[in-house]
């Protein structure tokens, strides 16, 4: 069977998290989340970690080079050897480049993208709808709720709370970022790589299903 190689692509809140939880499960390959892998390698004090954890404690972003060698060192391992699920990198031209290098030293092929699709309208009226249970830290969406007062996940009363980067001026700045800086992301790939893309404003489980078929 191929190695399943996947670059979950999109604006932030299009759901790239979600669908890759569900391919990860259905496919049995790693969800590789940039964040996590981030905290994984600070938490195990590897040679990499230290140095983002560092940079991080000086409230700097870690640099292409050093996330590049974390990543990196992910895909190099037998965890990834049956494929993976890529989320959260390349988010610029320079990790791309990064991402390219890493690829062929594995002697690997160019994954296939999954582009979610979103307009700025959807992504924001989404994610400023997004509410975390100050109980549990469950993450919900207040229009997808039958009663927007209870928490489906501990059933806490009135314990939602708006986090800071969900208010609507940061989400058009990230909106603006991702614009400008990740999107052309995507023209890197275009003559490279399969480009999945799929809308991502309809239900979760449409979503999944159309990426499933087009996998297959």
């Amino acid at each position: 069977m191929k190695k399943l190689q996947i670059l979950m692509f999109g604006a932030p809140g299009a759901g790239k998290g979600t669908q890759a939880k569900i391919l990860s499960s259905e496919r049995h390959i790693p969800h590789i989340s940039t964040g996590d892998i981030l905290r994984e390698a600070v938490s195990k004090k590897t040679e990499l970690g230290l140095k983002a954890k560092a940079i991080m404690e000086a409230g700097e972003l870690v640099p292409d080079e050093i996330m590049g060698g974390i990543i990196r060192d992910v895909l190099f391992s037998d965890k990834c050897k049956p494929g993976y699920i890529l989320d959260g990198f390349p988010r610029t031209i320079n990790q791309a480049n990064i991402l390219d290098g890493i690829l062929k030293e594995i002697d690997e092929g160019y994954p296939i993208v999954i582009e979610l699709d979103a307009d700025d309208e959807l992504i924001i009226n989404r994610l400023s709808s997004r509410r975390v249970c100050s109980e549990c830290g469950y993450i919900v969406n207040l229009n997808s709720l039958e009663d927007p007062t209870t928490c489906p996940n501990c059933g806490a009363k009135n314990s939602f709370i708006k986090r800071k980067d969900d208010e609507e001026d940061v989400i058009k700045n990230r909106l603006n970022v991702y614009h400008q800086t990740t999107k052309p992301v995507l023209d890197f790939y275009r003559n490279k790589a399969k480009i999945i893309s799929i809308d991502a404003a309809l239900p979760v489980e449409e979503v999944a299903k159309k990426i499933t078929v087009e996998l297959n």
